[in-house]
């Protein structure tokens, strides 16, 4: 019998692209986030290609109330959630703390911690009542151990998805339940256009001289970290493009 994924945050990205490696691995999905047109076209594509079974749940995983009422009317089968893989984040802004927009740190705080809390809350009370184990991965971001200027407040949330890892880790633990957590660097998706609310020429401008990872690249690596025998939890990750070191640090080419 196939084991059952949900992934939230996956109209786009990381989580497409994740959902496309575990629909390859034979799981059911579950597939969140807002845009349901393409969640949609998402959900088709993965039950054409691969033959398995994917709901779509479209809700803001901002709102407790609409994220727990989505997960509560799932149907039964695809209540058995194997594998969370908490995807859904962003970066909203990018200016020194004094100039920051307290609309900008609301979205980052209610997406990148609140909307995981209420996620795991609901999924791993579901795997610790079924008793056969679990597995749930979290994306944060080498911002989560490496603050760096103008991203005071998103490197706060991805500094609280760090020790939440940690702190899911130990409270799962009797459960058989496993947690890692995945750190990417430099990732080019639509993460730059959200946190220069849709400004091309800044976003693209994050990527100049630079190869970065793809949404792909990261979901070949959660698709590696579930994919190990029970017995064997990745802790933690942190993955980066080879022209970047650290937050701080990263070679440009210069172009021709």
């Amino acid at each position: 019998m196939n084991k059952t994924a949900l992934v939230t945050g996956a109209s786009s990205g990381i989580g497409a692209a994740t959902a496309r490696v575990l629909a390859q691995q034979g799981y059911n999905l579950v597939i969140t986030g807002r845009r349901t047109d393409r969640l949609q076209l998402l959900c088709d594509e993965l039950e054409r290609l691969y033959g398995v079974r994917v709901h779509v749940l479209g809700f803001d995983i901002q709102d407790r109330f609409q994220t727990e009422n989505a997960l509560e009317a799932l149907p039964d089968h695809f209540r058995q959630i194997d594998l969370l893989v908490n995807n859904a984040g962003l970066a909203a802004g990018f200016e020194h703390i004094d100039q920051g927009d307290p609309s900008d740190w609301e979205r980052m705080i209610d997406t990148n911690v609140k909307g995981l809390l209420y996620v795991t809350r609901v999924v791993s009370q579901w795997m610790i009542a079924r008793g056969e184990g679990g597995h749930i991965v979290n994306i944060g971001s080498i911002a989560g151990t490496q603050p760096y200027e103008n991203g005071a407040v998103y490197c706060a949330s991805k500094h609280a998805v760090h020790a939440l890892s940690q702190g899911m880790r130990a409270d799962l633990l009797e459960y058989g339940i496993r947690v890692s957590e995945i750190r990417p660097g430099m990732v080019e998706t639509e993460f730059s256009l959200v946190r220069f609310h849709g400004d091309r020429r800044r976003a693209s401008e994050v990527y100049r001289g630079v190869e970065p990872l793809t949404g792909e690249n990261i979901a070949d690596i959660v698709g590696w970290v579930v994919s190990l025998p029970p017995h064997i939890n990745i802790n933690d990750i942190e993955v980066m493009p080879s022209q970047q070191a650290s937050a701080y640090r990263t070679f440009r080419s210069k172009k021709k």
